[in-house]
C-alpha cells in the first residue's frame, strides 16, 4: 500500500509540475523574428495572390475589380495555356530523366577515379555555380547560326550544310534548352548520388562478384537499388525545377520562336508584368502552384513506396 501511495503522490507531483509549466516559453522568442518575416513576405503574399487572382487588377492602378472565376474560365479555354502546359509537361519529364541519367554516369565516373577526385568533381559541379542569366548568355552564343561556336566548327570542317538553327527554329529550341539545363544542373545532383554511392559497402560489390556479376549485374541489382534514397531526393527537385524553369527560357528565346518555348512560369511572368494583367498572371501562378504541389505529393508517395520494396 505505500508503495502504490508513493507510486501514486509521485504520479500527482509530475501532474502538478507539467501544470504549473507556463503556456508561453521563452524559446518562442527564438524562432519569432524568423516567423514574422515568413508571414510578411511568404505567407501573406501567397494568402493576398488567391485574393488577385480573382481580380482584373492590371499591377498599376490602385483599383481593383473582382470579377469572380473569370480568369480561370479563359484560362480554361486558352490555347496558349494549353501550349505552355504542354511545353512544361515534356520539358520537365526530359529534364528529370536526362539530369539524374547524367548525374548518375557522372557520379560512378568520379567514384571510380583514384587520383585527383576532388578535382573532377569540382569540374562537374562548376555549372552549378553559374548565374542562370550567364549560363543562358554563354549557350546563347554556343547556338547562334550565324558565329556561334557549333556553327563555325562546322564551317571549318566543311559540314557547313549540317548547321542548325536552334534557337530560331521551333523544332530545335526546345532541346536546345533542355541540354543547356541539363548541362547546368547534373552537376548538382551527381552530389547527391556520389553521396549515396559512398554509403554503399564495398562488400556487397565484391560479393556480387565473386558470385560471377559482371558490372551492369553489379549496378543493376546492388548499385541501383541502393540509391533509392538519393534518388528520391534528386528527382524531386529536379521535377521542381523543371517546372519553374525561367531563367534560360528568359535569355535564350524569350519564349519563342512564336509560343514554342513558353512555359507555365514563362506565361506567368509575360502576361503579368508585359501584358500588366497581374490578376490573370497571378491565377496562372496559382495554377502552377498546385500543379508543382499534385505532382511532387505524387512523386514522394511512388518513390517512398519504391524505397520500401528494394
Amino acid at each position: 500500500m505505500a508503495n502504490i501511495e508513493t507510486i501514486n503522490g509521485y504520479s500527482g507531483a509530475k501532474a502538478a509540475d507539467k501544470k504549473k509549466k507556463p503556456w508561453f516559453s521563452f524559446s518562442v522568442l527564438f524562432i519569432l523574428p524568423s516567423f514574422l518575416l515568413y508571414t510578411l513576405f511568404v505567407i501573406y503574399p501567397t494568402l493576398n495572390s488567391v485574393n488577385l487572382s480573382f481580380t482584373n487588377w492590371d499591377g498599376v492602378s490602385p483599383e481593383v475589380n473582382y470579377i469572380g472565376f473569370d480568369n480561370f474560365i479563359e484560362m480554361w479555354h486558352s490555347d496558349r495555356v494549353h501550349n505552355a502546359l504542354k511545353n512544361t509537361l515534356i520539358m520537365s519529364v526530359a529534364l528529370v530523366v536526362l539530369e539524374n541519367v547524367v548525374a548518375i554516369v557522372l557520379a560512378m565516373m568520379v567514384d571510380q577515379v583514384r587520383w585527383c577526385k576532388n578535382l573532377f568533381r569540382s569540374i562537374f559541379y562548376f555549372p552549378v555555380l553559374l548565374s542562370g542569366i550567364v549560363m543562358g548568355f554563354v549557350w546563347a552564343i554556343i547556338f547562334n547560326f550565324n558565329f556561334g561556336v557549333i556553327s563555325q566548327l562546322l564551317d571549318k570542317a566543311g559540314f557547313s550544310s549540317l548547321k542548325l538553327d536552334w534557337l530560331g527554329n521551333p523544332d530545335y529550341a526546345m532541346i536546345a534548352i533542355i541540354v543547356t539545363t541539363v548541362w547546368k544542373g547534373a552537376g548538382y545532383y551527381m552530389i547527391i548520388y556520389l553521396a549515396g554511392l559512398q554509403g554503399i559497402p564495398p562488400e556487397l560489390h565484391e560479393a556480387a562478384a565473386i558470385d560471377g556479376a559482371n558490372r551492369w549485374q553489379q549496378f543493376r541489382h546492388v548499385t541501383f537499388p541502393l540509391l533509392a534514397g538519393a534518388m528520391t531526393v534528386s528527382v524531386m527537385l529536379s521535377m521542381i525545377g523543371a517546372l519553374k524553369i525561367f531563367d534560360q527560357i528568359a535569355v535564350m528565346t524569350d519564349g519563342g520562336p512564336g509560343f514554342a518555348t513558353e512555359t507555365m512560369t514563362y506565361i506567368v511572368y509575360k502576361v503579368g508584368f508585359g501584358e500588366l494583367r497581374q490578376g490573370y498572371g497571378t491565377a496562372l501562378s496559382l495554377v502552377l502552384f498546385l500543379l508543382i504541389l499534385l505532382v511532387s505529393l505524387i512523386q514522394v508517395k511512388l518513390l517512398r513506396r519504391r524505397e520500401v520494396q528494394m
